[in-house]
């Protein structure tokens, strides 16, 4: 799941991936596509090259059939649901992953191109959906912000731990902004 939600890949896509498509040491995976769409280098967390190097390796193929992971999936999901009584989880499926990373990636980049390219899309057309998803879920968010400016370290630190995200620095002041 750490896979499906950090890089985008189709479940077929991580379902086929190989060891020897990791590079540990960049911290990337070359996907191999699937529907036609194209290949693609993506770059991994340090988090996911550590759960990736605990896996045993039996077989050239990382993960086990696709099926084997769905049913472990949907277990846990079911499982999940029912510990904290909450019916929406199983609406969770491998795929809802790819929606989310496409989504949270334009939102963050406003850049459809972008997200093409970590989809793999061969056309712009099929990433359109996922301009129209951020819309929907963002469209409230205005574009007003707070602005704090310090050189402080305790201050960065409360900043930061508030919320704040950091913009850049000038002349030894920082600047940091959160929506209002």
């Amino acid at each position: 799941m750490q896979l499906l939600k950090e890089t985008g890949v189709r479940p077929g896509e991580a379902a086929q991936l190989k060891w020897i498509d990791i590079d540990f040491e960049r911290r990337l995976i070359t996907v191999t596509p699937e529907k036609g769409s194209n290949p693609r280098l993506l770059r991994i967390s340090e988090k996911l090259v550590t759960m990736l190097k605990a896996l045993p390796k039996k077989k050239d193929q990382v993960f086990s059939s696709l099926h084997t992971l769905q049913t472990c999936f949907w277990r846990k999901k079911r499982n999940l649901a029912s510990k904290t009584n909450n019916p929406r989880l199983l609406k969770i499926h491998f795929h809802t992953f790819r929606h989310w990373k496409a989504t949270m990636e334009y939102h963050k980049t406003k850049d459809p191109w972008h997200v093409k390219k970590i989809l793999g899309h061969k056309s712009l057309h099929s990433t359109e959906i996922y301009i129209n998803i951020e819309q929907a879920i963002f469209e409230t968010e205005s574009d007003e912000f707070h602005v704090k400016v310090t050189e402080k370290p305790e201050e960065i630190k409360t900043l930061l731990e508030t919320g704040f995200e950091y913009i850049c620095q000038k002349d030894q002041l920082m600047f940091f902004r959160k929506r209002k």
